[in-house]
C-alpha cells in the first residue's frame, strides 16, 4: 500500500511557504534559490514568483537553509534573527587564509603540547557574548565593496570585531588534531572565526575542514528537503 504525496498547488507559493532545505555542499545559497523558483515557475506556470532565502550558507557547508516564497518572504529579516546551531571539524595545527578549505595551508603550529583539559578550557573562553573579527573571505561589505573582493586581489582590509553570542560550545577530539564540534550561536557569528580563534587560544593554529547547519531558529536538519524529495511535492512531478 502506498500513501499519496501531497502536493503543493501554485497558490501555495503566491500565498507564502518557508521551504526548508539540505544545502548541497559546493552549491552557493544563491544557486540553491535560483534552482527551487525555477521549478516552482516551471511546474506552477508561474512567470514570476518572489523567492528568498533566511541566511547564507558558504559553498563549503551544508545543512539548513531556510527559503522563504511568495508573501512569506517579508518574514525573511525575522527569521535571519533566529539562533543557529552548527556541527563540524576544525583541523588543528594549520592556518589558511580564509580560515577554511577555500584556500590552501599557509602556516604549520605544533599540537603536541595540547591536551583534552586545553580543548575544554578554550571553549569556555568562547561561550557568552563575545566580540570576533569576521573573516577577510566574505560577502560582508566594506567601502562599498566585498570584503572577498579585497582578500581575493591581497589587498589588506581592516575589519571591525562586533558582539556575537555563543550559547554553547562543545568539542570532541576522537580523530586529533581533527576536533568535532557542535556550536548553538546568534546571528551574525562566522564558526570559520571560530576555528581560527580557537587554534590562536590553544597556541596553535586552526581552520574549518567541514560544516552543517542543523538548526535555524525552529527549524531542524532531520525536516529539511532535498532537491529531489521537492521535486516531487510540485504539481507537475
Amino acid at each position: 500500500m502506498t500513501t499519496e504525496i501531497e502536493k503543493f498547488t501554485p497558490e501555495d507559493f503566491k500565498n507564502g511557504q518557508i521551504l526548508v532545505f539540505d544545502k548541497p555542499l559546493e552549491w552557493t545559497s544563491f544557486q540553491l534559490v535560483n534552482k527551487v523558483r525555477w521549478l516552482i515557475r516551471k511546474s506552477c506556470g508561474i512567470k514570476k514568483i518572489k523567492v528568498g532565502h533566511a541566511g547564507t550558507l558558504d559553498p563549503l557547508a551544508t545543512g539548513v537553509l531556510v527559503i522563504c516564497t511568495g508573501k512569506f518572504t517579508k518574514r525573511i529579516p525575522e527569521l535571519q534573527g533566529t539562533e543557529k546551531e552548527y556541527t563540524g571539524t576544525f583541523t588543528l595545527g594549520a592556518t589558511t587564509p580564509s580560515f577554511d578549505m577555500e584556500t590552501e595551508v599557509d602556516k604549520t603550529f605544533e599540537t603536541s603540547h595540547i591536551s583534552k583539559e586545553n580543548l575544554e578550557e578554550a571553549t569556555q573562553k568562547f561561550t557568552g557574548e563575545i566580540e570576533q573579527v569576521p573573516p577577510v573571505f566574505s560577502a560582508l561589505k566594506k567601502d562599498g565593496k566585498r570584503l572577498y573582493e579585497y582578500a581575493r586581489k591581497g589587498e589588506e582590509v581592516k575589519v571591525e570585531s562586533r558582539p556575537v553570542t555563543i550559547k554553547e560550545f562543545e568539542v570532541n577530539a576522537p580523530r586529533f588534531p581533527e576536533v568535532d564540534f557542535r556550536i548553538v550561536c546568534s546571528k551574525g557569528t562566522y564558526i570559520r572565526s571560530m576555528a581560527n580563534d580557537f587554534g590562536l587560544a590553544l597556541d596553535s593554529g586552526a581552520y574549518l575542514s567541514t560544516l552543517k547547519r542543523t538548526r535555524v531558529g525552529e527549524f531542524s536538519i532531520e525536516n529539511a528537503l532535498d532537491l529531489e524529495f521537492f521535486e516531487k511535492l510540485l504539481p507537475s512531478a
